[in-house]
């Protein structure tokens, strides 16, 4: 007999299936004995072909790719829109991809390699546009994201506790800094005057940072917010 549920290969005298534990039959019908098909605690195991589906993603990725290049090509005689195009394909495939490459990715790794991709992107948008404006404001604003981002993410990895911390920190900070993003704006983009939108979400930001915080210190309180939230 087989499996309803994964399709597995069952003995007659199998109750549960070793694979996902679905029941084969109701437990009141009674099942002949017989010999199990698998040793206990060697059963079979679902291996998906890591390296085929990437290999597909990456060619998939790859089409859109050549098509806008020739496309571009061929009515520009040059790079002009396609770069963009290519670049958010690259840094999708950086940010998603790259790491399923792997069978244990360390996100303390992946996760700074994708904001130095988005920095690159970004870098490539400014000098494509004459902007100049990628060190005043593009280079701060993609850095201290990625410094946050990868604190919390190898904090959150490599610490056992204090998660609430953690968070509560990280959204403070980011509350912190959307006003220097803004005095930035100011300042790249010759703004005439500050008109102080960052403050608001930065009150927000600070209130739930410091609620986390807060929760984090006091247990009881902690206790009946996982009580109330169902956590």
């Amino acid at each position: 007999m087989y499996c309803i549920n994964c399709g597995v290969k069952l003995a007659d005298s199998e109750k549960r299936c070793p694979l996902c534990g679905t029941v084969p039959f109701h437990p009141d019908i009674r099942r002949e004995e017989g010999r199990p098909l698998y040793p206990a605690g060697r059963y079979p195991l679902l291996q998906v072909r890591r390296k085929g589906i990437c290999g597909a993603v990456t060619i998939l990725l790859l089409i859109p790719v050549f098509i806008t290049l020739i496309c571009d090509l061929g009515i520009n005689a040059r790079v002009t829109w396609s770069g963009y195009v290519m670049g958010a394909i690259a840094l999708c495939y950086v940010a998603a991809v790259l790491p399923r490459w792997f069978r244990h990715p360390n996100p303390a790794v992946f996760v700074p390699c994708t904001f130095v991709a988005v920095g690159l992107y970004v870098l490539y948008i400014d000098l494509s546009t004459a902007g100049g404006w990628f060190l005043s404001f593009g280079f701060p604003v993609v850095g201290f994201l990625g410094l946050l981002v990868s604190a919390v993410v190898i904090l959150i990895r490599y610490t056992r506790r204090g998660e609430l911390y953690i968070f509560g920190g990280g959204m403070i900070a980011l509350g912190a800094f959307l006003p220097v993003m803004e005095l930035l704006m100011k300042i790249t983009f010759h703004m005439p005057q500050f008109i102080g939108w960052s403050w608001y979400p930065l009150v927000v930001l600070v209130l739930l940072g410091g609620t986390l915080i807060f929760l984090a210190i006091c247990r009881p309180a902690r206790e009946t917010a996982e009580r109330k939230l169902f956590l």
